[in-house]
Formats: structure tokens, C-alpha cells, sequence
């Protein structure tokens, strides 16, 4: 089995909607996902995603079922260096305060840092995978420690609609690390496509291993520049996004 975890195009959060970059993106992303053999559509109920997954959904003349557990998973947050205001999502961090603690990199643990149990991140985060573990084994793989019983073994391609921390979530669970590494230490550009496979090596024991992660392919053959969105600046004071 195949899954496809596709973040938006280029937001405009004020509006929960797309930048006139982001619908370009979205465009062209279709061209990509339309053909593509897709078993299921999954979307998240976000403004963002809903208007991403549009072209794709009506070049290829498909339906998606629309989730509310796929919406971001941007619940806030006490960041260390911002003086105890209740207002960031739980990645963002800078490196130098979140390495303090060896906690964040255990996937056991990483909920018992202050900073995540005060808002009771474990629990947020159990109901998003409860429900991704549902949609896995109604096709085919059921959670079995941490691997997966290959109950009915498939090349099915499952797209998913959605956003970068929840992604990071979901593959936190697939590749069993904590969700801050991939937080901090992945770029998924808007519009990017994430593939990631089943590899059944002994017959009935499947696990997940990642094909390709932010892959905006899609966007530099039409010659289209990847928005920034995702990413702080590449040198200190270069006047790209810091903070």
C-alpha cells in the first residue's frame, strides 16, 4: 500500500484559504495527482486543504471523504523564549531550547516535556492516530506493536489532503519516532507530496518506509518557483523568515 500525505498550497491563514501562488500550485499539482490510480481520497475539513484537493479532485472526477482529524494539529503551546504566552504551535522551537531536552526525542516521551503535558498533547494525539489507524485497517494493515499485520496485502494508493505538523504526526506513528524530530527536522514546501510505502519483507509483517518527502517535482518542470512557507532563513538577517 501506498499513502500520499499532500500539504496545501501556499496559505493565506487569515482567511483559511490559499494565496493566488497557492491555487497556481494547486493546479499543478493536479496535473500530478488527477491520473494517478487512487483507491481513497482523504481531506482535511481546513479551508487550505479543501481548496487544494478541488483541482485534483474534479480533473480526475473523484470525491473525497472529509476529515476533521486531518485539520493541522496546531494546538498552542508555551514556547520556552516567547515569556509564557499561550500562542505557538508545538513546533517552531528554536533548536537551541527544544535540544536542552533528550525527552522530545524519545517517541515513549516526548509528550511528558512540560511544554507538551501542560496541554495534554498525548491525548490530541492519540485521537488523531485512532482514527488514522481505523482508516489503515479498513484497507487492509492493522497495528501489531510496531509493525503491521498485512491482514489483506495491497498496492492501493490512499491520498490524504492535509497539513504539515499533522503529517508529521501521522508519520510518527508510521516510522515509530517522536513526532519533534520530524517537526524540526523535515521541510514539507506547500503543495509538497510525501510517499510513503508499505515493505512486507516476511509474508503477513508490513512496515512503512518513506519514498520521497517534500516532493514539489510538479512545480519545477512548469517552472514554478516553491513558496517559502515552511521554512526560516537560510542565513541570520538575510531578510527571509526568522521567527
Amino acid at each position: 500500500m501506498k499513502l500520499l500525505l499532500i500539504r496545501h498550497g501556499d496559505p493565506d491563514y487569515a482567511i483559511d484559504g490559499l494565496t493566488e501562488t497557492g491555487r497556481r500550485e494547486a493546479a499543478l499539482l493536479a496535473e500530478r495527482i488527477a491520473p494517478m490510480e487512487i483507491s481513497e481520497y482523504y481531506v482535511s475539513t481546513m479551508g487550505r486543504a479543501l481548496e487544494t484537493a478541488r483541482p485534483s479532485l474534479e480533473k480526475a472526477g473523484r470525491r473525497a471523504t472529509a476529515c476533521d482529524w486531518l485539520r493541522e494539529f496546531d494546538i498552542r503551546v508555551r514556547r520556552p523564549d516567547c515569556g509564557g504566552e499561550l500562542s505557538h504551535v508545538p513546533w517552531d522551537w528554536l533548536p537551541q531550547d527544544w535540544l536542552k531536552d533528550p525527552v522530545l526525542l524519545d517517541r515513549e516521551r516526548w509528550h511528558e516535556h512540560p511544554v507538551f503535558a501542560e496541554m495534554d498533547l498525548k491525548s490530541a494525539y492519540d485521537r488523531v492516530i485512532a482514527e488514522f489507524e481505523r482508516v489503515l485497517a479498513a484497507h487492509g494493515y492493522v497495528r501489531d506493536g510496531l509493525c503491521y499485520r498485512a491482514e489483506r496485502p495491497n498496492s492501493e494508493t490512499l491520498a490524504f489532503f492535509c497539513h504539515f505538523g499533522l503529517s508529521c504526526v501521522l508519520m510518527s506513528r508510521l516510522l515509530n519516532v517522536s513526532p519533534m524530530v520530524l517537526w524540526q527536522g523535515l521541510v514539507m514546501a506547500p503543495s509538497s507530496v510525501t510517499t510513503i510505502y508499505t515493505e512486507e519483507r516476511r509474508p503477513g509483517i508490513a512496515c512503512f518506509r518513506a519514498a520521497a518527502v517534500g516532493d514539489i517535482s510538479h512545480l519545477y518542470i512548469h517552472g514554478q518557483a516553491p513558496s517559502f512557507a515552511a521554512r526560516f532563513c537560510e542565513v541570520y538577517g538575510n531578510g527571509e523568515r526568522q521567527d
